[in-house]
């Protein structure tokens, strides 16, 4: 097996069964890529079937001066999970990745912006900008409804259910949740649909599609980071930010607001309780408000 051909089939995997986005896909293919270009450096030939440990120790050893410990725990945890495939099917007996240590990386607390701070980046937010109300209805429902910036400009009108009070999301591996929609940014939303959007003449394959650019089709991950940072600058904000920190100050500012970690975790669509605790390390207040509210002995 050439290691074309098993990137191929690995990426078809992912796809198919696994229902991984593209960019997710991309980020997989160019780890193994990596390594593809290490054993070309290295005039090697050997396939994917018969790579050993030695090989990939020797890589990883190799990108360690270039890249951050983070970025390498992602490649170790890409390859592993390439090679397992490659045992799924039959193709191979072990992992050569198995007994390589993922260098120990801390764990990163997520940037958070206040309240002030998000409703500071809405309201300058030129509405007399013929994207200016997209704008506004994009921002608010990254914020309250604490989307990824796939899953914001994934959305269709179809997905839209303000009579029970939620909107449809497609998260992570094509799975589909329901997200409670607060009354105000339904209003926005309701709005946008009725006026903005109207005069908008969209490409066929994107008539459901909620957030449209000018042109019809629809908006791209990194126009949403652009129109971000082009309001951070405008308002001045210190902070370096994407639309993922809109995420992570949703969910801290639930918890600070009381809000159960179970409920944050349904609405981020977090598959692990573990991941949505990250948040109780931004509020360390939440912790002794827990003991104080709910301990044996209070």
């Amino acid at each position: 097996m050439k290691w074309q051909s098993a990137i191929h089939q690995y990426q078809l995997y992912l796809q198919l069964e696994r229902g991984l986005s593209k960019h997710t896909l991309d980020n997989y293919t160019n780890d193994i890529e990596k390594l593809i270009l290490f054993l070309k450096k290295n005039e090697s030939t050997v396939s994917p079937i018969a790579i050993d440990e030695a090989f990939i120790q020797e890589f990883i050893y190799t990108i360690a001066k270039e890249i951050s410990p983070r970025t390498q725990a992602r490649i170790c945890s890409g390859l592993r999970s390439f090679f397992d495939y490659l045992i799924f099917e039959g193709y191979r007996d072990t992992n050569p990745t198995e007994f390589i240590e993922s260098p120990k990386i801390g764990q990163k607390l997520p940037d958070t912006l206040s309240q002030s701070d998000i409703d500071a980046l809405i309201f300058a937010i030129d509405l007399r900008h013929p994207q200016g109300e997209r704008n506004k209805a994009m921002i608010e429902t990254l914020y309250s409804c604490g989307l990824r910036v796939s899953e914001l400009v994934g959305l269709r009108i179809s997905d839209l259910f303000f009579d029970e009070g939620f909107i449809r999301v497609i998260g992570k591996g094509n799975k589909q949740r329901f997200v409670p929609i607060h009354l105000s940014t339904q209003q926005i939303l309701h709005d946008y649909c009725k006026q903005s959007r109207t005069v908008i003449s969209p490409k066929k394959e994107y008539k459901d599609t909620l957030f449209l650019n000018r042109r019809g089709n629809r908006l791209t991950r990194q126009m949403i980071f652009t129109i971000l940072k082009e309001l951070a600058k405008k308002i001045d904000l210190q902070k370096k930010i994407s639309p993922h920190t809109l995420r992570h100050s949703f969910a801290t500012h639930l918890l600070k607001n009381g809000a159960d970690l179970r409920a944050i975790q349904q609405m981020l669509g977090h598959e692990s309780i573990t991941t949505t605790e990250i948040y109780v390390h931004l509020d360390k207040n939440y912790l002794q408000d827990v003991v104080e509210s709910f301990h044996p002995r209070r």
